[in-house]
């Protein structure tokens, strides 16, 4: 997987431009950023924390027959690196393995005493843990008084002690190149390190599986690494960028099956894809049933049996769709009547809200408003669970540092972090959070962000394919390499219509002097009432949006995702 021949051809002035403005100038650095070599720009994973100790006891592990456990978070990185742990071992032939993933519901985030209890009883001695495990201090704790070894392998924040397990695996200690793979990332970063070590120790297993073979896993590194929305730059880049390339060859089932269901082109699939389509459905498994779902599709060589599972996974996310819907509509209600645009901080809760869901009704609300919001509900033990989200202005792990008394739990990442908290705290929530928020703010931040910037200026004559190739060597899009945001002025509203069976997704059709056939625009889940200047037929507006590749309806075309509208 060595770089390809994107430098041969000349560089567009604007995606110099675009470069630029992402802090890629040096010829090297730009050689990296559009043409990334998996073998040169890739870190070895000798250089994480305790590898070769947790490598180790993976051997001897099996040397002596043990049970193994993989213990997965129950979401679209933790599901995706469980899959490679567990195709791993299929792989090397060691069969006295099992994966447990927590419920959602009954059980939540987290490395669970009880769980480990039962793991226990089934004769485990190690667990290895996927997106979990960093602050597990007494789960850690309980396995080792039940002499298990604990494998952590994590990505999260490291905060406090760390836990008392054999090997801490995280890529955010020291002297690891680059902290900001997923937990599935990390899952990977562990497969490569035992499989050299097993072909170095010659083990008869190991030195049977070719050469290179677990580059095949990529498919689920980026899958996991779009989803779990950590920064698309450094390493992360390289690997979703190679794992787009394994995943438009997958010979999964399950993946097959998902891309028929969901009418993508497997040829041709797009991060765009993953983060829309394949990770919404990998995560209804955990939302609204059992998270095993998620990891059999992933994992089965049986092709009716994918056809099966993502039907499954297709009636969920389409039952979940309609819960978020109307959490997120009364929501905004409850937004609209308590806040205002200076409020930072948006917290609102409601017994009867699904907490599993509240992570996905949190991001609409912070696309809406900016800021950071937090969503709390009741699960199935009556515990009061929620979720936050962050514009990224402010960090989750930051504010949650600054309010850690006012959460019986909490943890996550910069953008997205999870709770619980207690009945007696719940109601002081929104003035805790907003004071922990004016401790965290400096003079310079704004109250909200009004206007989007913009990467270039364009007409509608220039929407060519030539520019959407040109925009394409930029990509895998995502945190840190966002999409070019174009800006387009002066251009004529034709006509302004609601579609999608509720209504709630606009279409808005542009012209201008020397285009033919109007340019479609459209944005999900807003109404024209929403851009800052609510478009009508004969506006004439200037227009911020991306430009996208419409494969639903009918040819391949090119249309415009509208960010915000402004009058000329």
């Amino acid at each position: 997987m060595h770089a390809e021949n994107t430098m041969n051809a000349p560089i567009s002035e604007l995606v110099r431009t675009l470069l630029v403005r992402r802090g890629v100038v040096e010829d090297a650095d730009i050689v990296a950023f559009l043409s990334p070599d998996y073998e040169a720009h890739t870190h070895a994973p000798e250089f994480l924390n305790d590898i070769s100790i947790a490598t180790d006891r993976i051997l001897k592990a099996m040397e002596r027959g043990e049970r193994i456990a993989i213990y997965a978070d129950f979401d679209c990185d933790g599901i995706p690196g469980a899959s490679i742990l567990s195709d791993f071992f299929a792989k090397i032939k060691y069969e006295n393995v099992e994966v447990y993933l927590p419920h959602r519901d009954r059980e939540g985030y987290g490395f669970h005493t009880n769980a480990i209890s039962a793991l226990s009883q089934r004769g485990v001695k190690v667990i290895i843990t996927v997106d979990v495990g960093t602050v597990a201090i007494e789960g850690c704790a309980h396995a080792h008084g039940l002499g298990i070894d604990v494998i952590v392998t994590d990505h999260h924040e490291i905060i406090g002690a760390r836990p008392a397990c054999l090997a801490l695996v995280n890529p955010k200690i020291a002297p690891y190149p680059f902290g900001g793979l997923c937990g599935a990332g990390v899952a990977f970063k562990l497969v490569q390190a035992t499989l050299r070590e097993g072909k170095k120790r010659e083990l008869e297993n190991f030195t049977a599986v070719a050469l290179g073979w677990e580059k095949w896993l990529l498919d689920l590194v980026a899958i996991a690494t779009v989803a779990d929305m950590v920064p698309l730059i450094g390493e992360n880049r390289v690997l979703a960028h190679w794992g787009l390339k394994v995943l438009r060859r997958s010979a999964r089932p399950g993946i097959d099956a998902l891309c028929a269901a969901t009418r993508i082109r497997k040829s041709e699939l797009t991060e765009d894809d993953i983060g829309f389509s394949i990770a919404p459905r990998v995560n209804a498994a955990s939302r609204m049933d059992e998270p095993d779902l998620a990891l059999k599709l992933l994992t089965t060589k049986d092709r009716d049996e994918a056809e099966r599972l993502a039907a499954q996974l297709e009636h969920l996310n389409a039952s979940r769709k309609g819960v978020v819907a109307g959490i997120v509509k009364n929501a905004r209600k409850h937004v609209a009547a308590r806040y205002n645009a200076k409020n930072r901080v948006v917290v609102l809760g409601d017994p009867d809200w699904k907490p599993a869901l509240l992570g996905l009704a949190a991001n609409s609300i912070m696309n809406d408003r900016g800021g950071v919001v937090c969503l709390w509900g009741r699960d199935a033990n009556g515990k009061l669970k929620g979720s936050c989200r962050s514009d990224g202005d402010i960090s989750l792990a930051d504010l949650f540092t600054h309010a850690r008394e006012a959460f019986e739990e909490c943890g996550g990442h910069a953008a997205s972090g999870g709770f619980s908290v207690s009945q007696e705290q719940v109601h002081a929530l929104p003035e805790t959070l907003a004071r922990a928020v004016s401790q965290l703010q400096t003079d310079t931040v704004p109250a909200i962000k009004e206007v989007a910037a913009h990467d270039a200026l364009i007409t509608l004559r220039e929407i060519s394919w030539p520019l959407h190739r040109d925009i394409s060597l930029l990509s895998p899009f995502g945190m840190g390499n966002t999409k070019p945001v174009f800006r387009i002025s002066t251009v004529q509203v034709v006509s302004v219509r609601t579609f999608g069976k509720e209504g709630n997704h606009v279409e808005i059709q542009l012209t201008s002097d020397g285009v033919g056939a109007p340019v479609r625009a459209f944005q999900f889940f807003k109404t024209a009432e929403d851009f800052t200047h609510q478009p009508k037929a004969g506006d004439i507006v200037h227009v911020l949006a991306t430009l996208e590749r419409d494969t639903f309806r009918g040819p391949v075309k090119l249309v415009l995702r509208v960010i915000d509208i402004f009058a000329a």
